[in-house]
């Protein structure tokens, strides 16, 4: 049995992941800086449902809390398949093994969904419980990028991590 419920963002989930955004800014900090009021999910939101980019909310199955959000940002699709993966995971869920799974979901539905062929992701050399979470999930180390996005006023450094669809 599943303990995770993946599904793309609606405007229903506003609430709970303001709330959960809100509860997890610690946790977040300094690697995200997640909204945390209705005009930054709005923003946020209105990403997901127009243009090349999709948003995913994964819940627990038992409890319906939000776990994580995971966006793929920038498909490219024709002979390119590939978009960039972000993702934060929300306090309270931790060490159970629910962003792994959740992570495993949204690569399916990247490669079997959408029909991505390739699923980067960018993660600050520090953040050690992101990158071992994309190894666990079958992600490769690619390489290194100096000062590649800009997040909370700063640029920060980060490491190319990438999944292809047979790699697991």
């Amino acid at each position: 049995m599943t303990s995770i419920l993946l599904s793309p963002v609606r405007r229903s989930d506003c609430a709970d992941l303001i709330a959960a955004n809100h509860q997890s800014q610690s946790y977040h900090a300094p690697w995200v800086k997640a909204f945390t009021d209705s005009d930054g999910f709005d923003a946020w939101f209105s990403q997901t449902v127009t243009g090349a980019n999709i948003g995913l909310v994964a819940r627990e199955s038992e409890s319906l809390g939000v776990v994580g959000v995971f966006t793929l940002s920038q498909i490219a699709l024709g002979n390119f398949r590939s978009c960039y993966l972000g993702y934060y995971g929300m306090a309270g869920f931790g060490k159970r093994g629910l962003m792994t799974e959740a992570l495993k979901a949204t690569m399916a539905y990247a490669f079997d969904e959408v029909g991505l062929n390739r699923v980067e992701a960018n993660i600050q050399p520090g953040n050690a419980r992101s990158i071992a979470l994309v190894a666990r999930c079958g992600f490769v180390k690619e390489g290194f990028s100096e000062r590649y996005l800009k997040i909370d006023g700063e640029w920060r450094d980060h490491e190319r991590w990438a999944r292809v669809k047979d790699a697991v």
